[in-house]
């Protein structure tokens, strides 16, 4: 094993982005002046950044045992964890609708604390077990839809932006009561949700039209957004 001192930390920073689905989060951090590792269990052929395929977890495990996490200046993980949603505890849970779902948020912290290196962990609004360190909203963005994201940071902080007061509803069924609104919901199908030129619009995410990619993504501008955060805590120059 290579000891992580030992090796020469790349001179632009690099993100390693784990579960990293369609690059909803890479494409933000790239932005911001990262270069970016992307690792997911399934094919994403519109990932432009280096990739692995393969399980999330293992992938870390392996480089924090080979000292190859070293080359990494971030990590971001947005992991599985449906069980806890604000959708699953909350509509689906209450009429039996759903099934199992995976929470790998502890495993992954765990392992994300092993790196010795900051990390983001990212979740939606719901019931998973992280700290709330950071809260962002479509809104914040001039985004099309609210698309709350609740973010634990591991190793560094940064100063919660405001939260501007939410225009309406967002459009679709509600426990079974329709409301109109200037938002979009980018989950599901049917009952008012979004299309899905209406969610590329409301992320600002262009480069797919596969819905379960764009249901899992976060817009880059939040990404892009705590990318800059992280390098200005870090005294980093911050792309332009």
């Amino acid at each position: 094993m290579t000891h992580p001192s030992l090796i020469r930390r790349p001179a632009r920073p690099r993100v390693l982005d784990l579960f990293c689905c369609a690059r909803g989060a890479g494409t933000g951090y790239a932005r911001a002046g990262f270069a970016v590792d992307g690792v997911d269990i399934a094919d994403r052929p519109n990932y432009p950044f280096a990739y692995h395929r393969g399980d999330a977890l293992d992938r870390l495990t392996t480089l924090i045992t080979t000292g190859e996490i070293a080359a990494y200046t971030l990590v971001h993980a947005s992991p599985p964890c449906q069980d806890k949603c604000a959708l699953t505890v909350g509509t689906n849970r209450s009429r039996g609708w759903g099934g199992a779902h995976n929470d790998l948020v502890a495993p992954t912290r765990e392992l994300l604390e092993a790196t010795g290196l900051p990390y983001v962990i990212e979740q939606p609004n719901g019931r998973a077990r992280i700290r709330r360190d950071l809260s962002l909203c479509g809104e914040m963005f001039g985004l099309g839809g609210i698309r709350h994201r609740n973010f634990e940071l591991g190793g560094w902080a940064t100063s919660r932006p405001a939260h501007p007061r939410h225009r309406g509803y967002v459009r679709g069924y509600r426990h079974g009561v329709f409301r109109d609104g200037p938002y979009v919901a980018a989950y599901g199908a049917g009952g008012g949700k979004a299309t899905v030129a209406e969610m590329q619009a409301a992320m600002g995410i262009t480069w797919t039209d596969v819905r379960e990619e764009l249901t899992e993504a976060i817009p880059p501008a939040y990404a892009e957004w705590i990318g800059r955060a992280f390098l200005a805590s870090c005294g980093q120059e911050v792309a332009a």
